[in-house]
């Protein structure tokens, strides 16, 4: 009799935890996953990581890329610029670009480092690129 008393009380527990795990998965927020409420991510990071920015450059002019920018020249000519000498990766052929050479339209390349890596103007260029970047 005794055992059937200790699993009768264990179901019950077992049942109370389940029923309050259940709740707290649905009635934790009062707003729907997504809406201003609720955001899965904040509008400046949006804004800052997600968003492509597109930049027009003039031949001479030069975009370096900050940590993590990710770049593609749309139309005109690039060179790299690389003070390292580690290249910039190209994520669509699948290497790196050194010092110098030309970069491909519609390549994603990755600045993997802030230490100064950048693209130059060969001619007038359409460039969109997102994370940091600056124009000189």
């Amino acid at each position: 009799m005794r055992l059937n008393r200790t699993r009768t009380v264990i179901l019950i527990l077992l049942v109370a935890a389940s029923l309050f795990v259940v709740y707290s998965a649905f009635a934790g927020s009062d707003h729907d996953p997504g809406s201003s409420g609720d955001p899965l991510v904040s509008q400046s990071y949006v804004d800052q990581y997600v968003q492509w920015e597109v930049a027009e450059l003039e031949r001479g002019q030069v975009l370096t890329g900050r940590a993590g920018t990710e770049i593609i020249v749309r139309r005109g000519q690039t060179v790299v610029i690389d003070p390292v000498g580690n290249g910039i990766p190209d994520l669509t052929a699948g290497a790196d670009i050194f010092a110098g050479s030309r970069v491909p339209n519609n390549h994603l390349l990755l600045v993997p480092r802030d230490d100064g890596r950048a693209i130059g103007a060969q001619s007038a260029v359409v460039v969109m690129y997102r994370g940091g970047a600056s124009v000189r």
